[in-house]
């Protein structure tokens, strides 16, 4: 159950299209709306003004929250509002830890050249450091459908992977949408002699227990429509957005990190490359922290 959402936003028209689609997901959950603005301390924005020292990015942040929060009130959806100082990613990651978020929502882009960028690779820091589900949204790509129809898990049966199937389970459960569960086998970078293709075998048996006992968890989970799905590729994360194109999915659900050595990742750098490239939102599910 999603009751806190945490949308950090520059005002940027970015940030508007991403806050649209976030108002959506907050109405179906009945979630409250955290609207934050970070005032970047790495940024001299004081300015005199009289006798006293402004703070010009406090100032204009409050501004854009408000405006935010405005247009939540007109969808219907409670909102609270900060302003914050700080470096941008770590203040996002640590707002959502301390306040109990149960999602971040961003988008894959804000302001460009002169002015503050709140996404791109701030977006990526916060995918790689945040401890709870980030959704991101590509505002080129929008409008998006609401609710998720036709919804994508990629997997590799890695322990992070499963909490991602989880996640994915839910949400299509709730939308009564379709699941489609792919797993991505990538053969060329084997190689072409026999060891090379034993260890296909390897990879495709692998693949295929993956795939049936995720899509038994979901069928147990009364996921109506479940697909499951073994492709071959020499990019995972090109296989993944090929499907994504070709199935008319409107949801990808990832986990941030996948299985490494001698397994092939299926996510880290790949996670990172579907949210930049991705026409549809993203959502990213953090491993489970380590044990000591």
């Amino acid at each position: 159950m999603i009751d806190r959402i945490l949308f950090p936003t520059d005002g940027s028209d970015g940030a508007a299209i991403a806050l649209d689609h976030v108002l959506d997901v907050a109405n179906t959950h009945g979630a409250t709306l955290h609207v934050l603005n970070v005032a970047d301390t790495t940024v001299h924005s004081a300015t005199r003004v009289g006798l006293e020292v402004v703070d010009a990015l406090e100032t204009q942040g409050e501004e854009i929250v408000t405006a935010a929060a405005e247009t939540a009130a007109d969808r219907g959806v409670s909102t609270v509002t900060d302003v914050l100082q700080g470096g941008v990613p770590e203040t996002i990651v640590d707002y959502a830890d301390e306040y109990g978020m149960d999602l971040v929502v961003m988008p894959t882009r804000g302001r460009t050249g002169l002015r503050r960028l709140l996404v791109g690779s701030v977006t990526e820091r916060v995918l790689r450091t945040s401890t709870i589900p980030v959704l991101t949204v590509n505002p080129d790509a929008a409008p998006f459908r609401y609710p998720y129809e036709r919804v994508l898990v990629p997997t590799d049966g890695s322990e992070t992977a499963d909490d991602a199937l989880e996640v994915g389970v839910d949400i299509a459960a709730l939308h009564d949408a379709r699941l489609h569960v792919l797993s991505v086998v990538d053969v060329t970078s084997l190689g072409v002699d026999v060891y090379s293709e034993v260890q296909v075998d390897v990879l495709e048996e692998r693949a295929a227990t993956v795939i049936e006992e995720a899509t038994t968890y979901a069928n147990n989970q009364s996921v109506a429509s479940v697909e499951g799905v073994i492709e071959h590729g020499s990019s995972v994360h090109r296989t993944i957005r090929s499907y994504v194109d070709e199935h008319d999915v409107d949801l990808v659900v990832m986990g941030t990190h996948g299985r490494s050595g001698l397994d092939r990742y299926l996510l880290g750098s790949v996670a990172e490359k579907i949210v930049r490239t991705a026409a549809v939102p993203v959502l990213t599910v953090p491993g489970r922290p380590a044990e000591r």
